[in-house]
């Protein structure tokens, strides 16, 4: 693995309008975008391209548009840069379900219902059991220790070695962020729905094996980093469907896909989808990193320029 790899962006990302205007340039991605509304039933579309933003955000409905504005963004890039070579792929939570579409895993319509049941199974777990997140910054991994284990949270993302977000129910997250700012800690307690990537998404794991019984999974064609290990995921159909059915309720090990991806020689990360935020943890893990960004037709003609 050398060279480039692409990267998809996670929930949280959205914003009204993405992927409007390459739709707007580009009837085959204006197709995707006609094709998620005809397989789910309801106009994503349209909650994508005019919200409103209450709408965009409800789960169910914020994932398969993450999905769709992302395999928009890394289509209009292969359209422009049709030379553009990727040795792996790798996407944060909800996109790490676009890294397996576009390595072949998946086809577009089973990706698109899988998100669709995966965000509501989610948010019927957050309703079930109140819960949050809290993003800590700057903390040794034996101050996350301590602070998970005296508060009952656990780590959800390892974005970087500075930042770290726990996991809980309300009652733990309160305490974690006491424990945390107690040790002179910069704490944020997050405005999510519920305690995403912890044992409290035990409901939605299950009901999402139910669904993934019925999906088939390929070997890759382009091999991709797995959320729960921060390793490649194996060639093996079903060890894939196990792992992402593991990355509900366990860690997302963002900081290792990225060192696993630079130690087989990845230099550029190209990051598709709304928001850039993945970019920003990409170069907070290493600056020498060369990030790119392609959320709209602006950065899609930067990104190609530099390729």
């Amino acid at each position: 693995m050398t060279g480039k790899v692409c990267v998809f962006a996670g929930q949280g990302a959205q914003f009204v309008g993405m992927g409007k205007d390459l739709a707007a340039a580009d009837p085959a991605i204006l197709a995707l975008f006609d094709r998620a509304n005809q397989v789910l039933g309801f106009d994503l579309k349209k909650i994508c391209f005019e919200g409103p933003a209450e709408e965009l955000t409800r789960s169910n409905h914020c994932q398969p548009a993450i999905f769709v504005a992302s395999v928009a963004c890394f289509t209009a890039f292969q359209k422009k840069v049709p030379g553009a070579v990727f040795q792996a792929a790798a996407g944060l939570s909800l996109g790490e379900w676009t890294a397996l579409h576009v390595a072949g895993v998946l086809d577009f319509d089973s990706t698109l219902r899988v998100l669709e049941a995966r965000g509501r199974f989610m948010q019927q777990a957050c309703e079930e059991q109140a819960g949050g997140m809290v993003s800590v910054m700057g903390a040794t991994m034996d101050q996350l220790l301590e602070i998970c284990a005296k508060a009952g949270v656990v780590m959800a993302n390892i974005n970087s070695d500075v930042q770290v977000v726990l996991s809980g129910s309300k009652a733990s997250v309160a305490e974690a962020e006491k424990l945390a700012a107690a040790a002179g800690l910069k704490c944020i307690v997050l405005n999510v729905a519920g305690a995403f990537h912890s044992p409290l998404m035990g409901s939605a794991r299950e009901r999402l094996a139910a669904v993934l019984k019925g999906v088939p999974f390929h070997a890759p064609r382009l091999p991709v980093l797995a959320n729960v290990t921060g390793q490649l995921h194996s060639a093996d159909g079903n060890a894939i469907r196990e792992a992402m059915l593991r990355q509900v309720s366990e860690s997302v090990r963002w900081a290792d896909c990225v060192r696993s991806a630079m130690a087989a020689g990845a230099k550029t990360f190209v990051e598709f989808g709304p928001g850039k935020v993945l970019s920003g943890l990409i170069k907070r893990i290493d600056k020498q990193n060369t990030v790119l960004n392609v959320q709209d037709a602006v950065t899609l003609e930067q990104a190609a320029a530099v390729n």
